[in-house]
């Protein structure tokens, strides 16, 4: 069993780190000692926030099955290994009615929440069986386990990704690689601005979870030993009454 809970020096891709949680969970990461890739589909703010952490950016959509190719090819060629992915890369598309939904948000949602990631996973689960170790983390949602009205599609897609991510540890157990979900509900990210959702009032605000309070459990939990496995996390803020929206 290793013991060695030092983060350095290990290879870390982190989907969707552009802003908001994967840009605190990559900076985190780097912070560790890690050698951190980020992903995210806007360039010019792809290439800011990695100078600003310290990571290596990688423009691609992680929807696309060449993207994940290439990325991955590009990793492995310059360190040999994958040790964590971290799929935090998800959009709100629109959250709203299912009769108010078009077949284009639906399908857009499906493919940023759920598809995305288990192109992902299914390259990550080859490379790190062979390995022999690793640690993958699915960025799901408190809206995998909770009912509210007009998140229904998002909600099906990050409940599909919890179900898999279940299933997924079983297959990856047996080859020492790990898999985790962690479910966070209200955070300081543009998550409700960017799916045209009210603001929340600032007090409220300042007490969600704040991208670097993620960067943080996500670093524990990579640094517990590797016989040991955090199958899921839900985190909630304090100021979030349970399983209210």
């Amino acid at each position: 069993m290793q013991h060695d809970l030092s983060l350095a020096n290990q290879t870390v891709l982190v989907t969707g780190g552009t802003r908001g949680f994967g840009a605190g969970i990559a900076e985190a990461f780097v912070q560790a000692g890690a050698r951190v890739w980020i992903t995210g589909r806007n360039e010019t703010q792809l290439e800011a926030t990695a100078a600003r952490i310290g990571a290596t950016p990688y423009v691609a959509d992680v929807a696309n099955g060449a993207a994940w190719d290439q990325l991955l090819q590009s990793i492995l060629t310059i360190t040999g290994r994958l040790d964590i992915l971290i799929n935090n890369a998800g959009e709100g598309v629109k959250i709203g009615p299912v009769a108010e939904q078009t077949d284009e948000t639906i399908a857009q949602s499906l493919a940023s929440n759920l598809t995305g990631t288990i192109l992902g996973c299914r390259r990550a689960a080859a490379i790190m069986q062979t390995q022999g170790s690793g640690l993958i983390v699915n960025i799901g949602s408190a809206c995998s386990t909770h009912a509210w009205p007009g998140w229904g599609v998002y909600s099906a897609a990050k409940a599909g990704l919890l179900q898999f991510s279940r299933c997924l540890l079983t297959e990856m157990r047996p080859h020492g690689v790990r898999v985790t979900s962690v479910l966070p509900s209200w955070g300081q990210t543009d998550f409700t601005e960017s799916a045209q959702l009210p603001p929340r009032p600032a007090d409220v605000l300042a007490k969600c979870i704040t991208p670097a309070d993620l960067g943080t459990l996500l670093v524990q939990v990579a640094q517990m030993p590797t016989h040991l496995v955090t199958e899921e996390i839900k985190l909630w803020p304090m100021v979030q009454p349970l399983g209210q929206l």
